[in-house]
């Protein structure tokens, strides 16, 4: 007895994160195999391409490399010696992680550096760099340079929506603009500058007004090695793709699959299959609200608990992605979301301090989880005795 129940729970748990690949008579050499040959594939194209890229720009600091350079990997290896800087390039190799954001032991050593706008001179008329900036500069052991020249050098100025408005809507050329503008808006922007308390908004929002004091309690890493995470969040967030696919969104696909099985052969069962289309609809939606709506769950959910980097957003997202796969495995449903603000707080305390942790935002967060089963409950018990209770036409109601 105890032998077949566990045989029958073993097939379950091979069959819970995609049993339409019809995995469930694979061995483990077959499994250890499949992930052995993805993964030398993957440390394959890394030799390949990415390996002497990232030489040439991160040890020997070549400004020339453009990043479609990348695709003629071993032949960077022959490129040569990097041509000196011209006069006057401002240009930076990496960006600066950290713009921006200034450290409490330099403003321990700098207590006046409060104003954030360039001071004009008043015989020159030139502007001044902030006080702020010198000290980003100037502090010792501080790997990243003052915030003017954090700016690369390739970058040009974005044409506003107001520019736009100014012209002639009917026009070819606005025309393009503005459907390039809102079809970019999602992905169009500087998250890391958004980490900033620059803003109005974040000044007078009880949540984040004391955002800049938090993350002064966070430790800056060198640039160039939060440069190489970068690359690896490609990886880790492709992860976390996977276990949010497998765990939060099959639990909106599940009632969907249920519904149409209903609908479609007029029967109840526990067991219903999921269509092809059923999982293309909830791919597309995922992609969909990121895009569009992305931005702003990153900005409230990761720049506003504490200051974030490549290295640190690595963390993150393998720590959440592993715990969602492992959970699917024992068909637990969670939600990603806990998943990542549990991760989120946990790289936050690894600085040492409790003070690196915006605990209001923590809070706030959890009294939302908190709030939604009831509100939800109401809201629905609302609209089923509306339902309930709507007139009806065409039936008669015998007392």
């Amino acid at each position: 007895m105890s032998r077949g129940c566990g045989f029958a729970g073993k097939h379950a748990y091979r069959n819970l994160l995609a049993p339409s690949l019809k995995l469930n008579n694979w061995s483990g050499g077959q499994i250890a195999g499949c992930v052995l040959g993805v993964a030398s594939g993957v440390v394959a194209i890394y030799a390949i391409f990415l390996l002497p890229f990232l030489y040439r720009r991160l040890v020997l600091e070549d400004w020339t490399l453009k990043s479609w350079e990348v695709l003629k990997g071993p032949l960077l290896w022959k490129k040569g010696p990097v041509p000196p800087k011209p006069e006057g390039h401002t240009g930076q190799v990496v960006q600066d992680y950290y713009r921006g954001h200034v450290k409490a032991v330099d403003l321990s050593r700098n207590i006046d550096a409060v104003p954030a706008e360039p001071i004009k001179d008043a015989e020159m008329g030139n502007p001044k760099p902030a006080p702020e900036a010198c000290i980003n500069s100037s502090s010792s052991g501080d790997s990243h340079p003052a915030a003017p020249s954090s700016v690369p050098d390739d970058s040009k100025p974005k044409l506003a929506l107001e520019d736009l408005d100014a012209t002639p809507w009917y026009t070819p050329r606005n025309l393009w603009a503005k459907a390039k503008y809102y079809f970019f808006h999602g992905v169009d922007r500087d998250i890391v500058g958004e980490q900033l308390d620059s803003t109005k908004e974040s000044k007078t929002n009880f949540l984040t007004r004391d955002i800049s004091k938090i993350h002064e309690h966070t430790a800056h890493f060198d640039n160039k090695t939060e440069h190489l995470y970068s690359f690896l969040q490609v990886l880790t967030a492709a992860v976390a793709s996977f276990a949010h696919g497998s765990n939060d969104v099959s639990n909106a696909v599940g009632p969907l699959a249920a519904i149409f099985l209903i609908w479609n052969t007029g029967k109840v069962s526990s067991k219903s299959p999921v269509p092809v289309w059923v999982l293309v609809y909830g791919g597309t939606a995922i992609i969909i609200g990121l895009w569009t709506y992305g931005y702003n769950i990153m900005r409230n959910l990761g720049n506003r608990l504490t200051l974030h980097s490549p290295s640190r957003g690595f963390s993150m997202e393998l720590g959440s992605a592993i715990t969602v796969i492992l959970a699917t495995r024992l068909a637990l449903p969670i939600s990603t979301t806990q998943c990542i603000t549990g991760a989120t707080v946990g790289v936050g305390l690894c600085s040492g301090t409790l003070r690196a942790i915006n605990w209001k935002m923590v809070a706030w967060i959890y009294a939302g989880w908190i709030v939604t089963l009831p509100v939800t409950g109401i809201v629905a018990g609302c609209l089923m005795g509306v339902i309930i209770n709507a007139p009806r036409w065409g039936t008669v109601e015998v007392f």
